[in-house]
Parts: structure tokens; C-alpha cells; sequence
């Protein structure tokens, strides 16, 4: 079975989105926009275009980046949701005095959490409100996120819904989140303080991840020790920290081009693309059910699926997507998620990516390599074209160049030092002390083994 039929509500489009006032900014605010015609983009982001991997004749696995197991461009999507989680919604739950705290951008797991047992009391059990509410498949088994009658699911962000593979990460979360409250029970932490510590636990472990695991793997090792030993260089913020529109609407949609065209889903054979075979807001079947070794890197018998490579190239099923993913449309191009990424930029006036490597004293990229003049154009480089492209030609697509790393890393790191309780903030000294693989380290494959669904 490989076809997954479901009615998807239309959230891609906004995966990162630039319209809440004080949440967002520029980076680079002093820099001249791009002025383009948007012919190019039409011809460059369409269906079938230069952007569409299956315009490429590559052999077999040609495009695997094996740096980077497929699960982590999956992961990078719930990282973007949590950044970006609506906090307007939550603000009738909040004390004047937390009102603040909602409204800037953090990797603390809102998208998980929302508002609390007592805010958001239907994501909880009812019998045990420390805990999360999982949902039952068909077979009985605890594999599915909890659903209502029309088979959306009870979540703190409906967007962790809008496939499959994601759905069942975030489902990897809230079990993750369910171990730890079983450990402080065990190791005796009185009542009143389990869930709190459980949810500081849990949310220290994942920027751990982001930080140390992620990033590294997205930018390179080079590029993170410079940033964790001097700090940033371009991100500046006073007081709130704010996600710049070159990483939201550029620099951080890299993850599109990491998308695989086709996955396995686990050792039943099931198998299937993102859209629309893996579409979500349905419930999970037990044959679909995530099998994690296919996505990362849990067991030395079992290599894990790669991502795809960061180049300017995207799978065919990001290029056609379905009318219940993105809207109603006033041409065929807002199908193409390469058209959509380009289109945002222009749209923001970002500057070209030559522009912002001249800017950060990095060699920009030539004309040939670029490659844009065999379509006749003449000027400079969309900034999300560039960094794909800076990806491709610096790092053989195995991970972002020096401007794409830098925005991604900056960004991420300057929202994890802009909250005060965060663990890079709360203590220095902290390194992770749920077991995992390595002393003092905690990955990815050790959430998901210490959550059990592994």
C-alpha cells in the first residue's frame, strides 16, 4: 500500500511566514533589495523546470547526500514550526506578566506543550495529566496522534499533522516526553514538580540537539565551532530576539531541497512520497507506521535513508502540490513550492546572494557556476537560489556554504542565547544527562530509543 488518502488542511504555504509585526526583521537591513523580473522565477520554480529533480538524469542514489539521514530534514520542519508557533492563540491562557515571553520566537516546544495541562487540557490524559494524551490505531497499539471523529489531530500545532513522517515525529516527542515523567517518578520527585521538570528536561535535551547535532550536521563542523567559540557575527538583536526574514523566507527553506522524492516508511514495504501518497490529517494505519531506522541512524546493522542532497533541485511532489495543501490558487506555478520559496523573496525585496556574501567578505559565487545565464538571465542571485546553488558547488550538497550556514546557524544559536531559559542560558555547564550512546551528549537516535519507539 502505498497511496495514503487524506484531506490536508492548507499550512505549507505558511511554514514560516513573515506577518506578525515584532516577530520578524531583516538581518541584513542596510542591503539593497534584489529588483528582478518575475518571468525568471515563473520560468525557473514551475513544474518541469530546472528546479524539478526529475528534469535531472542522475543514476540511482546520484542525489543521496549520505551525510545527513533523511529524518533530519523532517526534523528541521518541526524546529521551523516551533519557532513559528501562533502565540497570539495562547495569550487569553497567559498572566499579564507572561505575556512577554509569548511573543518571542524560542525553541521550547510550544508546538508540543502549547499552553499546559491546564491551558490546553485535551492534549493531556485525563488520568494522568503530567503526561500526554497518545492516540489508538487500528490494531490497539499507542502509534497514532490523538484524533477527533474527523481524524485532525489533537496537537499543540495542527502544521505537525500536514504529513506523515512528521506526524509521527511529533507523536516520537510527546513518548519522549511520557519516559521522562516515568523516570522522575522513579527517581522520586515529589508530585507537584514532575511535570515541570519533566517539560525543562525534555526541552533542554532537544536545543541540545539543535545545537550540537543539527546545526553541525547543516553547516558543517568548521562553521559550528567558530560560532559556539567566538559567537555571531551578523544576527543582532536588543532585548527580544527576532527571525529575520533572510532565514525564514531564504536561508532556512534549504530543507525543501533536502526532501527525498520517494521514502521508505518501514520493513512492511510501505512506501511513498511526501505529497500526496504521506499526506496527513488522517489517522496513521499500522502499516504506515514509522519504522525510525529508515530515517536515522539507530542501529549499525541498518544504514537509514538519505536525505537528498541541498542543491536546486527539488522532488517532482514539492513542484505539483495538491489544491488541499496550498489553496486556491490564481496560477499553476503557486503549486510549485520553488516557485512559492522564490516568489517570498522578491516579494520581501531580500537582497541577491552575491549582495550578502560581498556584505559577510565571502568570495560570492560566478555567473557560470550560478548557472542562471543559460536561461538568458543577466542579473543577480535570488537568495534562496544562491545558498542552494552555494551548497551544491562549495559542499557537493552535503551541507549550506558559508552565507546559507551562517544565516541558518546565527539565527538559531541567537534564539536559543535571546531566551533566559534556555539551557545555554539557565546553565552553561549543563550537558545532557538522559543516557544516550556517548557521555555528556544526547542525539536524536537517543530520544527516539529512550522514548521506546525505536
Amino acid at each position: 500500500m502505498s497511496i495514503h488518502s487524506c484531506v490536508v488542511a492548507p499550512h505549507l504555504k505558511d511554514e514560516l511566514s513573515t506577518t506578525d509585526t515584532g516577530k520578524y526583521g531583516l538581518m541584513f537591513a542596510g542591503l539593497q533589495g534584489l529588483e528582478t523580473d518575475e518571468t525568471y522565477l515563473l520560468t525557473l520554480g514551475r513544474e518541469g523546470s530546472l528546479m524539478d529533480v526529475d528534469t535531472h538524469h542522475e543514476g540511482e542514489g546520484a542525489l543521496d547526500n549520505p551525510r545527513i539521514p533523511a529524518g533530519f530534514p523532517i526534523f528541521g520542519q518541526f524546529i521551523a514550526h516551533d519557532i513559528t508557533a501562533d502565540r497570539s492563540l495562547l495569550l487569553h491562557h497567559a498572566r499579564l506578566e507572561e505575556l512577554r515571553n509569548f511573543r518571542s520566537p524560542r525553541l521550547d516546544l510550544e508546538c508540543l506543550y502549547a499552553a499546559g495541562p491546564s491551558g490546553d487540557p485535551h492534549l493531556y490524559d485525563l488520568n494522568d495529566l503530567d503526561t500526554f494524551l497518545l492516540g489508538i490505531n487500528e490494531v490497539g497499539e499507542l502509534n497514532d496522534l490523538p484524533r477527533n471523529r474527523q481524524g485532525r489531530a489533537l496537537v499543540g500545532d495542527p502544521r505537525n499533522d500536514v504529513h506523515l513522517i512528521i506526524s509521527q515525529l511529533h507523536l516520537a516527542f510527546l513518548k519522549f516526553h511520557n519516559r521522562v515523567v516515568d523516570l522522575l517518578r522513579e527517581q522520586g520527585t515529589p508530585a507537584g514538580n514532575v511535570f515541570n521538570e519533566a517539560r525543562r528536561l525534555v526541552r533542554w535535551h532537544y536545543q541540545w540537539i539543535v545545537a550540537h547535532e543539527f546545526l553541525p550536521l547543516s553547516v558543517g563542523d568548521a562553521l559550528m565551532n567558530d560560532l559556539l567559540e567566538n559567537g555571531p557575527r551578523f544576527y543582532r538583536f536588543v532585548e527580544e530576539p527576532f527571525i529575520p526574514a533572510e532565514f525564514a523566507d531564504a536561508a532556512y527553506r534549504f530543507g525543501h531541497s533536502q526532501i527525498r522524492n520517494r521514502y521508505t516508511l518501514n520493513a512492511k514495504g510501505a512506501t511513498g512520497n511526501v505529497f500526496p501518497d504521506c499526506a496527513g490529517t488522517c489517522p496513521v494505519p499500522h502499516e504506515r507506521v514509522i519504522d525510525w531506522r529508515y530515517f536515522f541512524t539507530l542501529d549499525s546493522h541498518h544504514t537509514p535513508q538519505a536525505s537528498k542532497k541541498i542543491d536546486t533541485s527539488l522532488a517532482h511532489a514539492l513542484l505539483h502540490l495538491p489544491t488541499s495543501v496550498v489553496g486556491d490558487t490564481t496560477t499553476p506555478e503557486q503549486h510549485s513550492l520553488a516557485y512559492r520559496d522564490l516568489e517570498r523573496g522578491l516579494a520581501l525585496n531580500l537582497p541577491a546572494g552575491e549582495t550578502i556574501a560581498r556584505y559577510m567578505g565571502v568570495e560570492p559565487l560566478r555567473a557560470n557556476d550560478v548557472g542562471l545565464n543559460k536561461l538568458g538571465y543577466q542579473g543577480e542571485t535570488p537568495l534562496f537560489y544562491y545558498i542552494l546553488k552555494e551548497a551544491e558547488v562549495r559542499n557537493s550538497g552535503h551541507f549550506l556554504g558559508a552565507v546559507g550556514g551562517r544565516i541558518v546557524a546565527e539565527v538559531l544559536l541567537g534564539l536559543l542565547d535571546g531566551d533566559p531559559t534556555s539551557y545555554r542560558n539557565a546553565d552553561n555547564a549543563w550537558t545532557p544527562t538522559l543516557p544516550g550512546e556517548r557521555a555528556g551528549d544526547f542525539t536524536l537516535a537517543d530520544l527516539l530509543r529512550f522514548a521506546s519507539v525505536a
